[in-house]
């Protein structure tokens, strides 16, 4: 596990792990905001060939309607990013850890909504197989 991050290689093809991993998020309550397609963007950007690589933008709209109101600027924060990629015959995994990134702002009411954020978030990476 990196330390802002936690990341796992799964056995499943990317197409369907993008799938699975938006209907956990919804299932606990997340939507997702903005999806990037990186490998598009670096085609279509800098006429470069990359491997499948897509940035989630997942929002908790309760979480981060309390974290506004505790610290107006947390929007620079947000979304929670979750990210999939090829890597070799693997899959990858990767979903920010709500407590690494607010341990830059200095706001007590913070913590409590990135702990609650990071155990949703975690669940649905325990989720991923």
């Amino acid at each position: 596990m990196i330390d802002y991050g936690f990341t796992k290689e799964i056995d499943r093809p990317f197409e369907e792990t993008v799938d699975v991993v938006t209907e956990v998020l919804k299932k606990e309550g997340f939507g997702i905001l903005t999806t990037i397609d990186v490998k598009e963007k670096f085609k279509e950007k800098l006429g470069i060939d990359f491997k499948k690589y897509v940035i989630l933008g997942a929002c908790h709209p309760p979480s981060a309607h309390q974290a506004i109101l505790a610290e107006e600027n947390i929007g620079l924060m947000l979304p929670c990013n979750v990210i999939v990629y090829e890597k070799g015959n693997k899959t990858v995994v990767s979903i920010i850890r709500p407590m690494a990134a607010m341990q830059m702002i200095d706001n007590e009411g913070l913590k409590q909504i990135a702990e609650d954020v990071e155990k949703k978030l975690k669940n649905v990476f325990d989720t991923m197989k």
